[in-house]
This record gives C-alpha cells, structure tokens and sequence, in this order.
C-alpha cells in the first residue's frame, strides 16, 4: 500500500503519519489476516506480561520509564489500573459471597416468632420476617424434661410474655442509642431496611458495599496525587507525574495484595506450621519496602526526607480513605434497594 485508504496521505511505514491508521490490506487470503491478528496479540501479550513483571519487580522502574516518554513498550498507566482494579474487586466480591449469611440467635428467633403472632403487623413486615425464618436455620436445642420441684424450692424466673418479646423485637439491628436528631432517625430506619431487622440482610448490604468500592478507591487516586503534590510542592513536580505514579502503586498494591493472599492460601493447605507464617510476614514486610523504595527513587530525595514524608503521607492518605469509606457506606444507605 502506497496511500492511507482512510485519509489518502502517502505511506512512510506501517501506520499513517496524518490520521494513524494502520496500513493493513485486507483484501488478502485468510492466512494473512489470521497471521496479522495473531500477531497484534502477541504483542499486546508481550507488552502486558513485561509491563506485569516490572510493576512487581521494580514500579519505581516503570514510572521512571513512563515519565521519560518510553511509553510505547509498556501498557497505558490507567488501562493497567483498570484492569487491575476489575480482577482485585473480582475477587473481593467472590469473597464476600462465600461469607455464610447471618445466623439468628435463640433469642432473635424468639422474638420473630412473638412478632409473627400479632394479628396486626403489615402484611410487608409479615413476610421479611417469615422470610428471615426461612434463610435461617434453627439452632438445635435440647428438650428440658418438666421434672417436679421438691416443695419449698425458690419460684423460677418469670419468662417473658409475648409482648415484652414484641417490644423487644422492635429493636433494629443498627441502633444509634436514642436517637434525638433527624440524622440519627434516619441513619436508623436506613439501617433498618438495608441490614434487615434482625441483620439477616447484612450479606446483601456488604456485597453492595464492596460493589461500591472500586469506585470509591477511583475517586481517592486523585487526592492521593494531590497529597504527593503538596510533599513535594517544592520540587515543582507536575500533578499529572504524582498522578501517573499513583495510578502505578494503586495497580502495584492491587497485584501485590492478590499474590501474597494466594501465595497464603497455598502455604497454608500445603505447610500448616510456623514457616508460612513466617514466609507470609516476610512478603508483606517486602510490600512496604517496594513501596517505599518506589517513593525513594521516583522523587529521589534524601533517606531521612523519604522516611518521613513516606509516614506523613501515608498517614494523611490513610484518614482520606477512611473519609471515602464512610462516605461509601453512608451512600450506600441513602441509595435505593
């Protein structure tokens, strides 16, 4: 091909220097197509396995070679934090389904029971609480014998009537004491329709949560890069180096995380004893370290300046992710079922 078929512009090489279109002809035989699709994965494999190892390796190493525009080797900062952030959640959410439901005590069971025996309770009401009788399974209880008592004997405690355990069933499970302003009130009925009357909605509420949270963590890497900003405000740094470099250590703490948590569930099936427990320590105390050596040779400031802006920050962002979590959860309330 001598000329982009999308613009008409003269070719120099494989790809059009005016609208960037690749110059492929494909009026051609299958095999040709079949070879240039294969090799556009490979690659891409090749480009997403290097970037991968080096992350883990040395992320200080793949920031450095970002901002020092050899980028074409390497996959994009915020595609790699993206698919990153869809495997780690991924596997959070597997997590949090294979979380038992929550079970009722005797007690909880009780007073559902006494509930249920109001003729005047919502239909509504009725069912989630038959519902909640359903998803749970009684505990099993041993039978006590009505053995007579030798006169004389102390009057056994009085049980509860059906009323008191009625009242007592109007608890929600989430209660802010007595609540006296509107937040609190609604801060509870909120609770109340979201975790169930009794928490047996709690699994549902936690999946939700963790749903929530990619976005969340998305919304914080801004602010982490606005953090490292203000640390090094005298290095005149642009905000879009900091944000290249936290889009990198988000995505390298995502994989860390993961390999380090397969690597104990491994140990722990295959070695029970002292030794994983010791091996485990040692990759997370390697975690730390990369991260702060990634903060050292990406800013390249002295030993003690890094040591202690590598606390402060980690200490400011750690109360913004706190922040965002309960924003999180209190927007997971307010939201529609």
């Amino acid at each position: 091909m001598t000329h982009c078929e999308n613009c008409g512009a003269l070719l120099s090489g494989r790809f059009c220097a005016k609208c960037g279109q690749a110059a492929i002809n494909y009026r051609r035989s299958f095999r040709h197509i079949f070879v240039d699709l294969l090799d556009e994965f490979l690659n891409w494999d090749s480009k997403f396995f290097a970037t991968i190892g080096l992350l883990l390796v040395r992320p200080w190493k793949l920031t450095n070679e970002f901002l020092a525009g050899h980028r074409v080797r390497y996959v994009h900062p915020l595609r790699l934090y993206l698919l990153a952030s869809i495997v780690f959640f991924f596997a959070v959410n597997y997590w949090a389904k294979s979380i038992p439901p929550t079970k009722l005590s005797n007690q909880d069971r009780a007073e559902i029971q006494a509930e249920l025996k109001n003729e005047d309770l919502p239909p509504d009401a009725r069912a989630k609480l038959e519902k909640a009788l359903k998803l749970d399974s009684p505990t099993p209880t041993s039978a006590t014998p009505n053995v007579p008592k030798p006169p004389g004997s102390p009057p056994e405690a009085s049980t509860k009537t059906d009323q008191t355990l009625s009242k007592e069933g109007e608890r929600a499970f989430f209660q802010s004491g007595n609540p006296q302003t509107p937040f609190e009130k609604w801060l509870e009925t909120r609770a109340k329709e979201k975790m169930g009357e009794h928490g047996t909605n709690m699994q549902l509420f936690l999946r939700t949560l963790i749903s929530n949270l990619p976005y969340m963590v998305l919304c914080c890497i801004p602010l982490f890069a606005l953090v490292l900003k203000l640390l090094y405000i005298r290095r005149k740094v642009f905000y879009i180096d900091h944000l290249i470099y936290a889009l990198h250590i988000h995505t390298f703490a995502y994989l860390a995380v993961m390999l380090i948590v397969a690597i104990t569930i491994g140990l722990n099936g295959v070695a029970p004893g002292a030794l994983p427990g010791w091996i485990i320590g040692l990759l997370w105390a390697t975690f730390a370290v990369q991260i702060f050596l990634s903060i050292r040779r990406v800013y390249r400031q002295s030993w003690f300046l890094t040591i202690f802006k590598f606390f402060l920050g980690g200490f400011v962002y750690l109360i913004v992710l706190l922040m965002a979590l309960a924003a999180t959860f209190f927007i997971t309330l307010a939201l529609p079922s």
